[in-house]
């Protein structure tokens, strides 16, 4: 794991193809504003890049700026007492991360934030997008919107973990990272994730997500790789064995 040493700024040919993404498939931060109002948002960010596993928020640093991933992967993170890394949220291209920033007293953040993959970023300082949501309010409707989600899937996740065996977590923590971060290859959707991180992410040992794992490869459910899973027949991982 690497540090949060940001780069430089990315050039601007970069930053300038990112935008006109943006402006192709709005994400749902972005969503409401006008062509000239979206300009004007995104030149008062600056576009960086980050590589795969460095950090870019440290749990409890001052909330100082507000990201929107345009590239790549990143997932939110929390360090237990006893010095244990429990994976949280995941994001793709689109999302945003850094919600602390646009509260009205200053604050830190909540979770940890770094990288899977090689990605890139719009980045906002405090003040400049608190001044940005003041002045265009679906900014603000798209920001509270997209915490009320965060709040559903931490309840949903808590749910799980109180009345969910861990084959049902597993295959869920699957679905629900083929949805987001999944990408389509032959027969099936490909996870480029770790049996050690399904592990923690569906909280439970190494040793039972590789044993699941295996029984489900077996049952044609999905496909093991170095470091990857394929999703192949989701509708296979809550089958019962007999």
């Amino acid at each position: 794991m690497t540090t949060n040493r940001w780069s430089a700024p990315a050039p601007v040919r970069a930053a300038l193809a990112a935008s006109a993404s943006l402006a192709d498939r709005k994400p749902r931060f972005l969503q409401g504003l006008a062509t000239p109002d979206l300009e004007f948002v995104m030149a008062a960010a600056t576009a960086r890049c980050f590589a795969a596993n460095s950090i870019v928020t440290n749990q409890g640093d001052p909330a100082e700026h507000f990201f929107l991933l345009t590239k790549g992967c990143a997932r939110h993170f929390t360090i237990t007492e006893d010095g244990r890394k429990v994976l949280l949220v995941w994001f793709s291209a689109g999302d945003v991360f850094g919600g602390s920033a646009l509260l009205s007293d200053p604050s830190s953040y909540l979770l940890g934030t770094e990288m899977v993959k090689d990605s890139c970023a719009f980045v906002w300082r405090r003040s400049v997008i608190r001044d940005l949501v003041a002045r265009y309010p679906s900014l603000q409707e798209n920001a509270l919107s997209i915490a009320s989600d965060y709040i559903t899937w931490f309840h949903a996740s808590h749910l799980a973990l109180v009345s969910l065996n861990a084959r049902q977590r597993l295959g869920r923590v699957l679905t629900s990272l083929a949805q987001g971060i999944g990408h389509k290859v032959a027969g099936g959707i490909q996870l480029d994730i770790t049996n050690e991180q399904l592990a923690n992410a569906a909280n439970v040992t190494p040793f039972t997500a590789s044993r699941l794992l295996s029984e489900w490869q077996r049952d044609g459910a999905v496909t093991k790789g170095r470091g990857s899973v394929v999703l192949r027949a989701p509708q296979r991982l809550f089958l019962h064995r007999v």
